[in-house]
């Protein structure tokens, strides 16, 4: 079986995703990337927009969840308790197994169930893998070299995503849930 690395879909920022695209996709479970995704590797704590984005989300039905490689408890911790989410933590993604530990203990499914992410070699394909929707957007900061040169060696995936500007093209999972709805 062949795993693509190429996301289903990509915003600018995580707060770009928009509840009315989730529901659109029939989203109502969203798991989450803590670093780089929901805040760069030296915040502490959740921004008011990310606050807000989250509040947003979780009024449309959307139930978010953290699943991190991250071992940083007390940062995580922060994280967890402010926005009031579940978290996986050290997921070792790309390995799917934290997403799937993610869906189990909240009750979701496959189907219902998408992954925002930073990175192509760990989150789209634990998302991929899985099997869930894979929304990738740009890292918050490159706090150094090696994450603008990781940046760099992902661009050619980024600009193949189903719905960046040059490919206006309906990705395979939408054109997969739609079927599944007509049905």
């Amino acid at each position: 079986m062949i795993i693509s690395p190429i996301p289903d879909f990509s915003f600018r920022t995580l707060t770009d995703v928009t509840p009315e695209f989730l529901n659109q996709l029939g989203i109502k479970f969203l798991m989450l990337d803590l670093d780089n995704t929901i805040a760069a590797y030296d915040e502490h704590l959740p921004s008011d927009a990310l606050l807000q984005w989250a509040q947003d989300v979780r009024s449309q039905g959307v139930e978010l969840y953290i699943v991190s490689n991250s071992l940083r408890k007390k940062r995580v911790a922060a994280f967890t308790q402010e926005l009031d989410v579940g978290v996986i933590m050290n997921a070792h993604k790309p390995s799917p197994n934290g997403v799937f530990k993610a869906m189990e203990t909240s009750g979701h499914t496959v189907e219902s169930s998408a992954f925002i992410g930073d990175q192509i070699f760990t989150d789209t394909l634990a998302a991929n893998r899985a099997g869930v929707i894979s929304i990738i957007v740009r890292p918050l900061r490159f706090t150094n070299p090696f994450l603008a040169l990781r940046f760099a060696a992902e661009a050619p995936f980024r600009a193949m995503c189903k719905n960046n500007s040059r490919n206006k093209k309906t990705s395979s999972s939408m054109q997969r849930r739609t079927a599944k709805q007509k049905i």
